[in-house]
């Protein structure tokens, strides 16, 4: 396995960029992806190194929050949820000092939700997500999946991904820790432990959450229904919830970067708000610890590695948002006659790509009926439609539909040495 410290981020390049001409840039993301690694780089060129992690520092930063900032001349300021007081006392030094590069933020929860947060630094500041290792990333290609197909483009198969091989990826998932344990014992060690900490420690950053012994159960709950259509008041009721008390914990798993909620496309932008998202995680390898899925049950039992290679995909093309030229958001299709699609792309101007996830390594017509439908109902809207495959070959299968190999996700230039 190739040391953490050989994996390149994607990302490091936009931190660069954003410093140069922005006053605040908050880098956000889950715990453990890597944040602290990157802006420790920053760091050696000049700016001083805080963390909120540190008792100490976050006693200051708790009772003098304007008097720690005014010490400061231009600093990296680690876990800055952790004292989100600090965020008033940046806003006046901004204001005084507008040089861009001041300040170099991170955060483990989307701080951008809190209010006081949106409204003080509302054109200050600059936020980066920075997600789990893409298979970009662990395979050193630079090549962005969505910029490419949005061109017309697919990219050229990357490393094999078959069978025990493509498992063995989902399963690992993204997180830096995750990938570079040898042996699946040891990755599941880790999640769960990652799990029980972020449960029991990290949420009081985020939410004044009085029993906590109710989110594992929910969230092992919502685990269950992962990347399907959910009524999550009835699965609420079903581990002793309250439907309001079930949105507000979703709401802190989605600040903590665990899952995302997904809109259905509709071609009428008001008719989305009032149908049902469904509920993705973003790494997979946490999901299938969640699950208690190895290989040797996806072996057993193949239908139960459907739903987390689905999660796999909508992992790799959010961390590919991440790092796009083009701007895109993530959707997904589904109608009262059963027609749906895993993934619909939409670009800035409207235009989309379907994304249909197989784990099989043939491809049927049954297949592309989703597709199709997304296709007329889009009509001249419609870029492309993608039946993501556990193959090698990269055919066109009419309609503007192809076939691609699942390697395509981390396939195309390589990073030169």
């Amino acid at each position: 396995m190739v040391p953490l410290t050989l994996y390149p981020r994607l990302i490091e390049p936009r931190i660069a960029e954003a410093m140069e001409d922005t006053p605040v840039v908050l880098l956000a993301g889950p715990r453990q992806a890597g944040k602290t690694t990157l802006v420790r780089k920053t760091s050696e060129s000049g700016l001083r190194y805080l963390t909120l992690d540190d008792e100490l520092t976050r006693l200051s930063a708790r009772e003098d929050p304007v008097g720690m900032i005014r010490s400061l001349g231009r600093a990296v300021i680690d876990e800055v949820q952790r004292a989100p007081q600090l965020l008033l006392a940046i806003k006046k030094s901004i204001d005084e000092d507008r040089r861009p590069g001041r300040f170099l933020l991170t955060g483990s929860a989307n701080l951008m939700t809190l209010p006081t947060v949106a409204d003080s630094l509302a054109g200050r500041m600059e936020t980066l997500l920075l997600l789990p290792l893409s298979q970009s990333e662990i395979e050193g290609c630079v090549t962005n999946w969505l910029d490419s197909v949005f061109s017309g483009g697919i990219p050229s198969a990357g490393a094999p991904a078959h069978a025990g091989d493509l498992v063995e990826r989902v399963l690992r998932g993204g997180f830096p820790e995750a990938v570079t344990r040898s042996t699946a014992r040891r990755r599941t060690a880790w999640a769960r432990q990652y799990l029980d900490a972020m449960l029991q420690r990290d949420v009081r950053d985020v939410a004044d959450i009085g029993k906590l012994d109710q989110l594992p159960r929910f969230l092992n709950a919502l685990a269950q229904t992962a990347g399907q259509m959910c009524n999550y008041t009835q699965l609420s009721g079903q581990v002793g919830l309250d439907a309001k008390t079930a949105s507000r914990y979703i709401g802190v798993f989605e600040q903590m970067y665990l899952l995302r909620r997904v809109e259905v496309w509709a071609r009428n932008r008001l008719n989305r708000v009032v149908k049902t998202p469904k509920l993705q995680f973003i790494d997979s390898g946490l999901l299938a610890g969640l699950l208690n899925l190895n290989a040797q049950e996806i072996q057993r039992n193949r239908t139960r590695f459907g739903a987390l290679l689905e999660t796999f995909v909508f992992g790799e093309l959010l961390k590919h948002t991440t790092t796009s030229e083009g701007e895109y958001r993530l959707m997904y299709y589904r109608d009262a006659d059963q027609f749906e699609v895993d993934v619909v792309i939409e670009n800035a101007s409207g235009e989309l790509v379907g994304v249909e996830v197989k784990a099989a390594a043939t491809v049927r017509d049954s297949d592309l009926r989703g597709l199709k439908k997304l296709a007329s109902l889009a009509g001249d809207q419609f870029k492309m439609g993608i039946v993501l495959y556990d193959g090698d070959e990269t055919m066109p299968l009419g309609g503007g539909i192809w076939a691609a190999p699942l390697s395509s996700l981390w396939g195309g230039l390589r990073r030169s040495v």
